[in-house]
């Protein structure tokens, strides 16, 4: 996460603790810098987000002033969709409790399609996973993952059940590089069905993503599939110069 974020997010947690309170002043860039040992033009791309947020409002000479309202406080303002580090990241500050629910768990070879979309061929072993995510023991997410086993050494059922994406950060100290994502509006299958309890009109959020490692070679290939009226996501571009 580049450090202008980092910062963002430290200030955002603070202005919704109430440290710093609605229509009071933002510490100046200055201070700010010092605090965080950083220059005053990483302050400014960090108060830049606050500002596309809604959170504070800065004008030439008179300060960041903090505001009373925010795009963040939307429930789906959390699912960033410049954001790949898993559901367990994006729901860390939620008071609900999520869980994982294992469905499938092999090791197959994978067909042309897959083998194209993870630059492997068709002789490589690959995790076929499929997971539903819960929220306080509701159905919330469905899962379904593709990953090439030679990446991934030692997953096991525990750690399906847990986070994936810390197995891969802070066990295997993988280093991502960027994803790819392609949203579209989808009709329920058998396992929408069953697994996320909707109707077979109710219309799926599906979420396809592919993400690389820094040596630009990609690590999952997954499908996330939502209910209509559970999820949604949000989309956060400031300008940096």
């Amino acid at each position: 996460m580049p450090k202008y974020e980092e910062i963002a997010g430290v200030l955002r947690q603070r202005i919704t603790d109430g440290v710093y309170p609605v229509g009071s002043m933002l510490p100046t860039r200055t201070i700010l810098a010092e605090e965080f040992q950083v220059s005053r033009v990483t302050v400014k791309k960090a108060i830049e987000i606050l500002t596309v947020e809604g959170l504070v409002l800065s004008r030439q000479g008179d300060g960041t002033k903090i505001l009373n309202s925010s795009f963040f406080d939307r429930e789906d303002a959390k699912f960033r969709l410049d954001n790949f580090n898993g559901l367990s990241s994006d729901l860390h500050s939620d008071d609900r409790k999520l869980s994982s629910q294992v469905i499938e768990f092999t090791v197959d070879f994978p067909d042309q399609e897959l083998a194209d979309r993870l630059q492997v061929d068709q002789t490589t072993p690959v995790y076929k996973i499929v997971r539903l995510r819960l929220l306080d023991g509701e159905p919330y997410t469905l899962e379904h993952t593709y990953m090439p086993s030679d990446l991934v050494p030692g997953l096991n059922q525990e750690i399906l059940e847990a986070s994936i994406y810390d197995f891969l950060l802070k066990k295997l100290g993988l280093k991502f590089a960027g994803s790819y994502r392609h949203i579209t509006a989808e009709r329920p299958d058998s396992y929408d069905v069953e697994y996320l309890d909707c109707k077979k009109n109710d219309p799926i959020l599906q979420i396809e993503q592919l993400v690389y490692l820094k040596n630009g070679r990609p690590i999952e290939y997954s499908r996330s599939r939502n209910r209509y009226d559970t999820r949604g996501y949000s989309l956060l571009d400031v300008k940096t110069n």
